[in-house]
């Protein structure tokens, strides 16, 4: 059988490794092996984060929507079923933008559900 020198593969497949593992801290960005298992528990650690982040924003939509809705005397629960009603397609996002940033147009929003 012919000998299968791997040295240029193997040193880009490494370092590839070793460049992902930078700014990990001791042998975890030093050492192929442990850089290795520690790139791929962050690239796990990754991948739910991305699905986590969808839901703590829309947490924060409904606090700031909520928390704008207090002040007004509505609750939320009822709020987000009179818009679904009479057809205003706002998503919470743009809901929660309204309240912060152009408070007076959001106030009409809720008048003219609340009507």
């Amino acid at each position: 059988m012919v000998r299968v020198k791997r040295g240029n593969v193997a040193r880009k497949r490494r370092n590839k490794i070793l460049n992902r593992a930078k700014g990990f801290r001791g042998s975890h960005s030093l050492l192929f092996r442990t850089a290795n298992q520690q790139v791929m528990k962050a690239l796990i650690y990754a991948y739910t984060g991305r699905k986590q982040k969808k839901r703590q924003f829309r947490k924060i939509w409904i606090t700031r929507i909520n928390a704008a809705l207090f002040s007004l005397d509505v609750k939320y629960n009822i709020f987000i079923n009179r818009l679904k009603k009479s057809n205003i397609n706002l998503n919470r996002k743009m809901l929660s933008q309204l309240a912060i940033l152009d408070p007076t147009t959001f106030n009409k929003i809720v008048k003219e559900i609340t009507i």
